[in-house]
């Protein structure tokens, strides 16, 4: 199997994140892995994707972070979409705004054109386009979500803030990782107008209902296939821990990662959450939660994974390369039955 991975940028990727742990997994399979910056995507006049790529062959490896290490050392080569098998879409939009604006869209615009070539793409590059905001959260059933306001309306927003008895969380309609999240409430209220306007800056400003078990973290849980990921009885998820005096549990906001136990509360929303992921074509999906309610959706590139797998001593990438290898398998078997949306979830 040949499989690329897209990555935001070569520089800015580290050895430890979870897109380079997939490709020592596939790597360590026998695999041909190659990652692909954003910058590095073009569209050839034959037609098809064709792109500057770093991959590695012929050594062996002990850890991830030593493969990813040599993997950037390499000098790019070329590869195109009629070498490939499989594009993987692992960069994350939202660290592009304000920075590259340019490279928020082009992943899921290429990734197009690669999955008219015959590479499987995931997640489904179509489903990706209309989720490339928060908003793609509001399309789940409101069983699963909290409270929430999207707006630019000052009006609108303080009215809601009065209705959530002056407590409530505002967030950027686009981004990740925490950036611009605030709590407001009695204390802060003096600010409103002005942390509506800071937000507003970026577009719309997300109004929502603050759930106090908030304060004791999140929990992440990977969904493959639309299906909670398990290796040995071990589920991928983990619990993220507020650090002191901070709203955020993001790990690279300061949140302290810890087990966490599946429950019966936790499974119903990823069985509710599952029919839209598997329409869309979502094949890998982190999804946060806060006490019986789901808090974010990622779709582009849900980290911790390897946190993960070092919290309960399995190895959660080789499973998801399974899946993976499974759907090659599964298209070479059905060549103009399956669809690519189809396929990434099956």
């Amino acid at each position: 199997m040949k499989i690329a991975f897209i990555i935001n940028d070569h520089n800015t990727e580290k050895p430890n994140y979870t897109t380079p742990g997939l490709g020592y997994a596939a790597y360590k399979r026998g695999h041909d892995v190659y990652f692909i910056g954003v910058g590095e995507l073009s569209y050839a006049s034959k037609g098809h994707l064709s792109v500057r790529c770093k991959t590695v062959t012929g050594k062996n490896f002990n850890t991830q972070e030593t493969f990813f290490k040599a993997v950037q050392k390499e000098e790019f080569s070329k590869v195109t979409s009629e070498e490939l098998d499989v594009l993987f879409l692992r960069n994350n939009p939202s660290d592009e705004i304000n920075e590259r604006d340019w490279a928020q869209n082009a992943a899921f615009i290429f990734g197009e054109i690669a999955m008219r070539n015959g590479v499987i793409v995931l997640n489904h590059p179509n489903s990706l386009a209309g989720a490339v905001n928060k908003m793609y959260f509001q399309h789940f059933p409101e069983i699963l979500r909290p409270k929430t306001v999207i707006s630019r309306d000052h009006n609108e927003i303080k009215a809601f803030f009065e209705e959530q008895k002056q407590k409530m969380i505002l967030k950027p309609l686009q981004g990740s990782g925490g950036a611009n999240v605030f709590m407001m409430d009695k204390k802060n209220a003096h600010n409103l107008s002005q942390t509506i306007d800071a937000i507003c800056r970026d577009g719309f400003v997300i109004a929502q209902e603050y759930l106090p078990d908030a304060k004791n973290g999140d929990t992440r849980l990977f969904l493959v296939n639309g299906e909670p990921l398990e290796v040995k009885g071990q589920y991928a998820m983990m619990k993220r821990v507020n650090a002191k005096g901070e709203i955020r549990s993001n790990i690279h906001a300061g949140g302290k990662p810890t087990k966490a136990v599946m429950t019966d509360e936790i499974m119903e929303l990823a069985d509710i959450v599952r029919p839209k992921l598997v329409q869309d074509g979502m094949f890998m999906v982190g999804i946060d939660i806060v006490g019986n309610k789901l808090m974010e959706i990622n779709v582009f590139s849900p980290g911790g994974l390897n946190v993960m797998g070092q919290m309960y001593g399995v190895d959660f990438s080789s499973k998801v390369i399974d899946a993976i290898e499974k759907k090659v398998d599964y298209k070479k078997m059905y060549p103009d039955y399956l669809y690519n949306s189809r396929l990434a979830t099956l």
